[in-house]
Formats: C-alpha cells, structure tokens, sequence
C-alpha cells in the first residue's frame, strides 16, 4: 500500500501558497517594515489550519499522487508478467508493442494527432497489458492443471465410487461420499480447464487482431471521431479480457473451495 500524502506538505508547497510568502517576505526586506510578513504568517498558520483538513483539498491530492504512481505501477506490473514468459512469448508481445507504436506515429499526422496519440496510448497499453495477464494465466492453468494429473484422479474417483456402492458403515459411508463430492468437483475442473484454455487462445487471437485492424486502420483514417471509436472496441476488448483472467483465477483457487489436494502418491489413509 502506497504512504498516505501529507496534505500539510501538500498544502504548504502549494505554488500560489509559496508566491505568497515569497511576496510577503520580499516586501518586508525592500521596505524594512516587518508588518507584511507578521500578516502573511497570521494568514499562513490560518489556512494551513484550514485547507489541510478539507475533504476536497485532501480528494484533489489523493488524485493526484495516484496519477504519479500509476505509470511507475503499471511498468512493474508489466516487467513481472514479462519475466514469467518463455523467450518466445516475449517475442510475440513485443511485435505487438511494435504495431502500438506504428498506430501511435500514424495517429500523430491527424489533425490535433499529438494530442490524439496521447490520449490513445493508456488504452493501448491496457490492451497489450491485458494481452500479457491472458498469456500468462494461460501457462499457470497449463502448469497446474496438467492432462498427466487426470488420469490417477479419475482412477481415484472410480475406485471410491465402487467403494462408496459396498460400504456398510454408516460413518465410513459418509466420509467417503464427501470425498466423492471433491474429487468430482477437481474432475470438473478439467473440463472447465478444457474450455477456459479455448477461450483464451481465442481471446489472444483477437487482441492481435484488433492491433493489426487499428494499424491498418490508422494508415488511411483522416476522421478523429473514427479513432474514437476504435478506442472504445480498444476499451471494451480489455473489460472482456480482464474477465475472462479473473474467471481462470477463480478456477484455479482451490484453497478456497475445497482447499489444496495432496501429490499424488502421497495420500494419507
């Protein structure tokens, strides 16, 4: 979690505050009176009394000290995700990082396109950052759910079943048909497992596409509003995709529904 701002600091650097005091101070030098500065450092201890408390004032400086910290926070985000990825994952998003720049530049020759490119790369690099959290929920679900794991727990849930269907005590009975219901549940998994990775790889497939359909797009586009409206496809693919990661976080927490299973061979009976 980020320090809290000092909104007493905040509010005595504040560039009007300080030309007051500055102004004050040069006064009372040129003219020898040290009345202006006793008045300015009455209504300094006022509004620094003041002006920190207010709700406002304090909104104002928490929006902007999260403004700062949100480029440095999004290159971290992306630096961490980058080093989880394989040489050739790596290759791909930064072809991908190479048409941003291609759309951007293209961008620039409109009319107003400084401004145009400016306004356009934040989403453009939440959709390549979207690119990168899909990828790299992609290899977790691949490490974690591998088709190796499958087998034996199916063998497992088989076996209990026919145990389940001869057992007579009462008490061993329900213990095992709870047991049941887990192992039923990480089957489903897989199957889950099976569909999400489809999505995803659909998912990548179409973040390249919109990039390569925005860049040939900004090649011949001379309207602003059009690129506006690419933005908000640009917009809308990253909500999707957010969901989708959160969806296969989701799917892979299994400390909290049913909590973590033993490998395999390490059973306890």
């Amino acid at each position: 979690m980020a320090d809290s701002p000092s909104y007493l600091k905040a509010a005595f650097l504040l560039p009007a505050n300080l030309v007051g005091l500055l102004t004050a101070g040069a006064s009372a030098l040129m003219t020898g009176e040290p009345l202006p500065a006793l008045v300015a450092l009455g209504v300094e201890g006022l509004y620094l009394g003041i002006v920190p408390s207010m709700k406002r004032f304090q909104r104002a400086i928490r929006a902007n000290k999260d403004a700062e910290e949100a480029p440095e926070a999004a290159r971290q985000e992306v630096n961490a995700l980058l080093a989880e990825l394989a040489p050739s994952q790596r290759e791909h998003y930064q072809g991908l990082v190479g048409l941003k720049e291609k759309i951007l530049e293209n961008y620039r020759r409109l009319p107003a396109g400084k401004m145009l490119a400016t306004d356009s790369e934040p989403r453009l690099d939440a959709l390549l950052t979207s690119f990168l959290r899909l990828v790299s929920a992609l290899n977790h679900h691949r490490a974690y759910l591998n088709s190796a794991d499958r087998q034996p727990l199916e063998k497992e849930l088989r076996e209990l079943e026919a145990e389940v269907g001869q057992e007579t005590n009462p008490r061993l009975k329900d213990v095992k048909e709870k047991r049941l219901e887990i192992l039923r549940k990480r089957l489903s998994r897989f199957e889950q497992a099976g569909e999400s990775r489809e999505v995803v790889s659909h998912q990548l497939a179409g973040i390249e596409d919109l990039m390569r359909l925005t860049h040939e797009q900004s090649i011949t586009i001379r309207d602003p509003e059009t690129v506006n409206r690419q933005l908000d496809v640009v917009s809308a693919e990253v909500e999707a995709t957010d969901e989708t990661v959160r969806e296969m976080e989701r799917l892979l927490d299994f400390q909290e529904e049913v909590g973590r299973p033993l490998p395999h061979g390490s059973r306890v009976r």
